[in-house]
């Protein structure tokens, strides 16, 4: 029996040898003996291995090895007393942190370099003319190209850098080359002059970003399309009766901004839909300001309060007509004192009343979509028949119709209409003239390719000159086109 059984067992080992070779698994083995030989061999492969992953920068986790207990093949004797074989605890796997782009590269890599330019051209179809010398003139407070000669006009021309500085640190600096300024020789414009928009830098004071400090000079958040970015919106301006509380929407001070993960989950999907945000400016927001307005000295020793809450809801679970649908609804408040500029020069020496409420509502375009503001309150309006400027009540808002075309063979298209209306001071004009607007805006953005968007829209304008020296309202129908190009 023994000299049959020595070939046989001699074959089996040699099938043993060659299974371990080819197998990470270990074949189960006749004694306990052979099966602690095959465990040493398994962990000299693996220190092999650990020793050749030292110095790389990542960690790639080995498949943990199962011990298999020892079975009893016939006809190999069984030993007695064994002991028992039991599995070793598999390793556990780490998962390595990413690194932020501000620990992993060089600043150069870090900041990124962006912009955008408006090309403007108006067309005036028709407008009643003035009774008098004084009477209002058809003119916008947002497009100095409405006038009796038109031409092109340069709207915007911005240069963005931003990016971060550390992992906690992220700086955004925009400047503009399309303002205009008056000769100082004379009063004519002098069109093109660079400008300082934004500067300020962000501190999150979490690794999620959801919590932020800002400083500098940035956007007021009072407003929802105060906040969102005129290479964003749809209508070529932004409506008087909301941008009336912070026109050229900036100041100098400090913001605290804060989102929660629900809020951002909403607007990551909006934003993968490309819907037209306003920007994450977060869900609530507290600043504190000058109260001057853009690049104006401060004049008192008063600060501008502002706060501001939005929050997004799916509307998913009303039904299957509401699938893929947002509402978002918000407000916002300030609390200022304001000087006006005079027109001998100067600024009043009176702090005017200038507080303000405002709420918002938007049904983002999915494919149709409704949005709308409204504000209330105080502000320094001129009194013509006292010849002083005086507090007064101010307030208006916007209802805007939307809808998302998508592709079409020139592009895809976003149609619009808008009403807008607002009585109520400008108090970013000399001596703050009174505004009387009514207006209606029907037009469509086209989306020609990535980077290139046209608007075109037909207005129908009733407006008062943002003047203290006219009186009466003008009314005419333009036809204005846009040109953008981003970079």
């Amino acid at each position: 029996m023994a000299n049959t059984s020595r070939p046989y067992r001699g074959r089996y080992r040699v099938a043993v040898a060659m299974l371990l070779a080819c197998c990470p698994v270990p074949a189960a083995a006749q004694t306990v003996q052979e099966l602690q030989r095959q465990i040493d061999e398994l962990k000299a492969q693996i220190k092999a291995l650990t020793d050749a992953q030292k110095g790389m920068t990542t960690v790639v986790p080995v498949a943990p090895v199962p011990s298999i207990p020892a079975q009893p093949v016939s006809p190999a004797p069984q030993v007695a007393n064994a002991a028992p074989v039991t599995a070793a605890p598999a390793p556990q796997r780490v998962a390595s942190i990413p690194k932020p782009p501000s620990a992993r590269a060089p600043w150069y890599e870090r900041m990124r370099l962006r912009g955008y330019t408006q090309l403007r051209y108006n067309a005036v179809l028709d407008s009643q003319e003035p009774l008098s010398i004084t009477g209002s003139r058809l003119r916008s407070v947002h497009d100095s190209s409405i006038n009796d000669d038109g031409g092109f006009l340069l709207r915007r021309v911005r240069l963005v850098l931003q990016g971060d500085i550390t992992d906690r640190l992220q700086l955004y600096f925009q400047h503009d080359f399309g303002t205009a300024v008056n000769n100082q020789s004379s009063a004519e414009r002098r069109e093109n002059f660079g400008q300082l928009r934004d500067v300020y830098v962000d501190w999150f004071l979490d690794p999620e970003r959801r919590l932020r400090l800002r400083f500098g000079q940035s956007k007021v958040p009072f407003g929802w399309e105060n906040l969102q970015s005129s290479s964003n919106r749809l209508p070529l301006d932004r409506s008087d009766a909301i941008n009336s509380g912070v026109p050229g929407e900036r100041d100098v001070g400090v913001n605290a901004y804060y989102t929660p993960d629900a809020v951002q989950v909403i607007w990551d999907r909006l934003t993968r839909n490309k819907q037209k945000l306003f920007g994450n400016y977060g869900a609530f927001g507290v600043a504190l300001y000058n109260g001057q307005g853009t690049n104006r000295t401060e004049r008192n020793d008063s600060l501008m309060k502002v706060a501001m809450a939005t929050w997004p809801f799916a509307l998913d679970a009303l039904g299957p007509l509401f699938r893929g649908q947002v509402l978002e609804i918000g407000g916002s408040a300030m609390f200022n004192r304001f000087r006006p500029e005079l027109r001998g020069g100067g600024v009043t020496p009176i702090d005017y009343r200038d507080d303000r409420v405002a709420v918002h509502a938007i049904l983002y375009p999915q494919p149709f979509g409704i949005q709308t503001e409204w504000t209330a309150g105080w502000a320094p309006q001129y009194d013509g028949a006292s010849g002083v400027i005086r507090n007064s009540r101010a307030g208006g808002g916007y209802v805007q119709l939307m809808a998302d075309a998508g592709k079409t063979p020139i592009g895809r298209m976003i149609p619009y209409a808008r009403w807008q209306r607002y009585r109520g001071g400008w108090k970013a004009n000399v001596d703050a003239p009174r505004l009387e607007t009514d207006e209606w805006e029907l037009g469509s953005e086209i989306q020609l390719v990535e980077a290139l968007e046209l608007t075109i829209a037909y207005a129908r304008m009733e407006r008062r000159e943002a003047d203290v020296r006219r009186i009466g309202r003008a009314t005419g129908d333009l036809i204005r086109t846009q040109l953008q190009f981003t970079y």
